[in-house]
């Protein structure tokens, strides 16, 4: 059968549809683009905040409209079923299939026995995205049960992936031909402690670097578990690229203990500077929630003053979104919404002068640049990423004029010559 895919939410989930996709591949069905040439359409959805479940349940109604003679299934995964499937059975009869995220291990045989299949060759790992950047997931779940976060209560407790296991994933990717190997999980700093009573991500990061990857990037690393050994780790392995992706949320120590978060903000600015003292150009992404329950003006400008000091390379912000059944949803007082957007906004034109600043320390300089795309109409025009954009879209691109044709999936040495808040632009140096 022809299935179209819509996956949402972050890169974790992506993994999992790419299982999706790779089950679905050995049972013969092959993928179409646009939904009006599907005959069933996977779902694979996001509930982590209230906009991402809206998302969710939009994309589901939109793609219910394509319900015709041709479209016969509609299938929907993932964690907004995890949470809600009862309530989504109910109220969203257009619906022929929910699979909760509990249900994954026999992913395979629910889909084949849904669609009336059998796997019939090799289960070979499809790529959702390219063919030379990929995600490799080395846990699932999460136990540090932050208390805004939902994760634990869709996720469950933290589990490491086998330690062969993920090498056996990534031999696989290596075979493919893919060059930027990113390791996610909701907490990559925590791998192996359940399976082997110590962190191995150092370890880990040894083997993968005998690999043929030209990028090993980390993300979703916990301040308090970026110990010595990791950093010796990133710092011997010449594959492993220096960015840290590490999710603060906040500079206020009470308010870092009222959201049930490990360390301080003393801690936080002591491994920024060990991080900074042994690499060089380390690029340094975080993410920070304003308006969680009790603010305040001061705490809030603490805030400020700590992302001033930091001068992070990359920032990503959002207001507190109240979640049922976590540990902050009847904490109170709560802050007013308006004054959680004017927070925001402030702290985003803060980051936007400190990103505009760290971008200007560019130019001049040449940076190796993996090309993603060709502008369709000035052939002389590519658009790539750096070792400090990660593959989300999150952190920006480089965008760059040659004079010669180049491969998407190739690098190309770029001058930079120009900056913007979000983007490098260059031309490549032949």
């Amino acid at each position: 059968m022809k299935v179209g895919i819509v996956s949402l939410g972050c890169c974790k989930n992506l993994v999992d549809t790419q299982k999706a996709m790779s089950f679905l591949k050995a049972s013969g069905h092959s993928f179409v683009n646009d939904p009006k040439k599907a005959e069933v359409i996977l779902i694979n959805t996001c509930g982590f905040i209230n906009d991402a479940k809206q998302e969710s349940i939009d994309t589901i109604l939109q793609m219910a409209d394509y319900k015709t003679d041709r479209l016969k299934y509609l299938i929907v995964m993932g964690c907004l079923v995890q949470r809600y499937k009862k309530q989504l059975e109910k109220e969203l009869p257009e619906v022929d299939l929910f699979i909760t995220i509990d249900e994954y291990s026999d992913l395979a045989k629910i889909l084949n026995d849904f669609l009336n299949s059998k796997t019939i060759k090799e289960n070979k790992v499809v790529l959702a995205t390219s063919d030379y950047s990929a995600y490799l997931k080395i846990a699932d779940g999460c136990s540090n049960k932050c208390a805004y976060c939902a994760i634990p209560l869709i996720r469950k407790e933290y589990r490491s992936i086998k330690f062969e296991e993920i090498i056996r994933q990534a031999k696989e990717l290596e075979e493919i031909g893919v060059k930027e190997l990113n390791l996610i999980a909701q907490d990559t700093t925590r791998y192996g402690i359940d399976l082997y009573g110590k962190y191995r991500l150092a370890d880990l990061l040894y083997e993968l670097n005998k690999m043929n990857f030209t990028w090993i990037r980390i993300l979703y690393m916990y301040p308090d578990e970026i110990n010595d050994d990791l950093l010796e780790a990133m710092g011997n392995c010449d594959r492993v690229v220096p960015y840290f992706d590490i999710p603060v949320q906040h500079a206020s120590d009470r308010m870092l203990k009222l959201m049930n978060r490990r360390g301080s903000k003393k801690h936080i600015i002591e491994r920024v500077k060990k991080i900074r003292e042994k690499f060089e150009n380390p690029i340094l992404r975080t993410t920070i929630i304003v308006g969680f329950p009790t603010e305040t003006d001061e705490e809030f400008q603490e805030l400020l003053e700590f992302i001033q000091e930091i001068k992070w390379n990359k920032l990503g912000a959002f207001t507190y979104s109240l979640e049922e059944d976590t540990a902050s949803y009847n904490m109170e007082p709560k802050v007013d919404e308006k004054v959680a957007n004017k927070r925001l906004e402030k702290l985003m034109l803060l980051q936007e002068k400190i990103a505009q600043e760290n971008n200007e320390k560019y130019i001049g300089k040449t940076l190796d640049v993996l090309v993603e795309g060709r502008d369709s109409l000035d052939k002389r025009l590519y658009q790539g990423r750096s070792y400090g954009n990660a593959p989300d879209g999150i952190d920006g691109h480089v965008r760059f004029t040659s004079s010669r044709d180049i491969e998407i999936g190739e690098f190309a040495a770029v001058k930079i010559e120009n900056v913007n808040v979000h983007d490098l632009f260059g031309k490549e140096v032949i």
